[in-house]
């Protein structure tokens, strides 16, 4: 069975660091896009990175230049490095998978197919 597992967040201040890490289980992570995501307060859900299975990443305008994604295929793991984090970053951060397609070179932030229970990234002085 398929499984992915957040972890890292917690409470940083205005202009801190986080390294949230996606653990994934059940299949081989080679074959899969992997999707950040989060969800703010009263807000929808919303795509922030994408890596695809070669490692070409994808940015929401919004966190292009302070986040970077990365995986480690070895590991089975899918990291978001956040710098210079706003109080607008704060959400539940959500991991997701789809299998990559060949018709297209790159990730986006539609139809993934499985998701992990999330974890919490507050930003506050």
């Amino acid at each position: 069975q398929l499984h992915l597992v957040e972890s890292g967040g917690g409470l940083v201040q205005p202009g801190g660091s986080l390294r949230l890490s996606c653990g994934t289980s059940g299949f081989t992570l080679d074959d899969f896009d992997i999707g950040w995501f989060r969800q703010a307060p009263g807000k929808e859900r919303e795509g922030v990175s994408c890596i695809t299975s070669s490692s070409l990443p994808e940015y929401a305008d919004s966190v292009m230049g302070r986040f970077t994604i990365s995986r480690d295929n070895a590991k089975n793991t899918v990291y978001l490095h956040m710098n210079n984090l706003k109080s607008e970053d704060t959400a539940v951060y959500y991991c997701a998978a789809v299998r990559h397609s060949f018709l297209f070179s790159r990730c986006t932030f539609s139809d993934y197919d499985y998701w992990g229970q999330g974890t919490p990234v507050t930003v506050s002085s």
